[in-house]
């Protein structure tokens, strides 16, 4: 069995969604993952805050903010266990992020330390 990351990415992290908004999400987001960790398949995650960010480029340039040139940005992520990559997709299209006009979740096999990666 494999681990993958499922990225969540925001279209246009600078929207801001109201407090009752993000509440609602986060009780979409707890129960979605619920479900996986019910399944004995949930490893980890976090959420990623938009303040206090900053992005180091090329010849140490230092861009205040998560955006950089572009507005995307990655909100969180998490870790599951599935025996596939078909599995691990099925898994990220419950994600409540996807309600959101644009965003998407990036599934990412995990290399393993068996020295191919």
């Amino acid at each position: 069995m494999n681990e993958y990351a499922l990225i969540m990415r925001h279209e246009d992290g600078s929207k801001i969604a109201s407090p009752e908004q993000m509440q609602v999400w986060m009780k979409q987001t707890m129960d979605w993952i619920g479900t996986i960790a019910a399944q004995n398949k949930f490893v980890g995650g976090t959420g990623l805050p938009f303040d206090g960010a900053s992005v180091v480029g090329h010849n140490s340039v230092v861009t205040n903010g998560p955006f950089g040139d572009i507005k995307e940005t990655i909100g969180g992520l998490i870790t599951v266990r599935a025996e596939s990559l078909e599995e691990a997709i099925e898994f990220a299209k419950g994600c409540p992020v996807l309600q959101g006009e644009g965003n998407t979740v990036e599934v990412r096999r995990i290399a393993k330390n068996d020295g191919t990666h």
